[in-house]
């Protein structure tokens, strides 16, 4: 069943379950062409749902993932930069993005990336490793599937 995965800032002020500190909300088509649309809304796009019952599958597509680690960016939030991470480090692997090189800095280590098939002389898109644990990369992992994966539509 076709819906809208929305990614939105939690109402609650406790974000301690949530290392990227952004929640799913699905919402069925009508209801969001309706205008229904959530508090501290962060990112959206176009899913399908399986019925109740049914296999959960990922269903978010490329350039989704894309704009969510382009937007992610333009956010300061410790969390949301360690997700970025994590994203990045999934786009690498689905070949989305290419690591051109690294560079040491105060802050860190700075990854340099480049989308496929991007004009070269664009200057690279920059990723700091915010040095996560095994866990906190695990747990990040973890909620980032469960953004990624289809389930029961919420509105």
């Amino acid at each position: 069943m076709p819906c809208i995965a929305a990614l939105c800032e939690p109402e609650e002020v406790d974000l301690e379950g949530s290392p990227l500190g952004l929640v799913r909300q699905d919402f069925s088509i009508e209801a969001w062409e309706s205008g229904s649309r959530p508090q501290g809304l962060f990112s959206w796009w176009r899913t399908t749902v399986a019925p109740p019952g049914g296999k959960r599958r990922l269903l978010v597509d490329d350039e989704a993932l894309l704009d969510l680690f382009d937007r992610l960016a333009e956010d300061d939030d410790a969390r949301r930069q360690a997700f970025r991470w994590v994203l990045g480090l999934i786009l690498v692997r689905k070949k989305l993005l290419r690591l051109e090189g690294t560079s040491p800095t105060e802050e860190g280590t700075l990854f340099m990336l480049r989308r496929r098939g991007s004009d070269p002389e664009l200057p690279p898109i920059q990723m700091l490793d915010p040095e996560l644990s095994e866990d906190d990369a695990r747990a990040i992992a973890d909620e980032l599937g469960e953004i990624m994966a289809d389930e029961d539509a919420g509105a």
